[in-house]
């Protein structure tokens, strides 16, 4: 479709996500993360399951497709949406939640990748953004779990957190059938050494080795 056409869809879809479900973590026993990677125009899309609390990589899998829309800033579902798809197919394990490398609720039109992606999963997911595309915060403390309000036009659509200390933060946000308390709460559960949480590392590994 069209970009124009994809706004639209947007705009119909996001009033069918859930933003406000608490997640209870002690049912959490399978947590995946989700990365694409384009290279020449391919696109290769990993799925890694990971085991929760204890984060043992369980299951990783992968499937690369011709990139099948331009880059195009908060139309990234169109781009990677196909991919990840194909890629999730192949997966046997059944995650309770996912994380995704790229945005929730912190989207123009309140549904980013993990958002829409959630509608198709219908399973908890949430967004977890390396770089700012929208919003107005505070920079928050520099310890670890430190969380300022990202807002836009008046609304709360995420957090800015620091996952580690002293350690430049990262943009989370609910995507579908989580609350934004219970999103901040899964990803510190899943950030042990680095800045970004090890499921959603594990797919960019994964991702980038095609």
């Amino acid at each position: 479709m069209s970009p124009a056409e994809a706004v639209a869809l947007q705009r119909r879809l996001v009033a069918q996500l859930d933003h406000t479900r608490p997640l209870d973590l002690t049912n959490v026993k399978i947590v995946a993360g989700v990365d694409v990677s384009v290279r020449d125009n391919v696109s290769t899309a990993a799925v890694v399951a990971l085991s929760f609390p204890d984060l043992r990589v369980l299951e990783t899998v992968t499937a690369s497709i011709p990139t099948p829309f331009p880059y195009v800033t908060g139309l990234l579902t169109f781009r990677e949406g196909e991919a990840i798809l194909a890629a999730h197919a192949k997966l046997k394990a059944q995650p309770d939640a996912y994380l995704f490398d790229g945005m929730g609720r912190i989207h123009p039109r309140r549904i980013g990748v993990a958002s829409h992606m959630g509608l198709w999963l219908d399973k908890p997911t949430v967004g977890v953004g390396k770089t700012h595309l929208l919003g107005r915060y505070a920079d928050p403390a520099l310890d670890r779990g430190a969380a300022s309000p990202l807002t836009d036009g008046g609304e709360v659509l995420g957090v800015v957190l620091r996952t580690r200390a002293q350690v430049k933060p990262v943009y989370v946000s609910s995507g579908h059938h989580i609350d934004l308390d219970s999103a901040i709460a899964l990803v510190l559960a899943c950030t042990t050494r680095y800045r970004l949480p090890d499921p959603i590392r594990a797919a960019h590994n994964a991702a980038g080795q095609g």
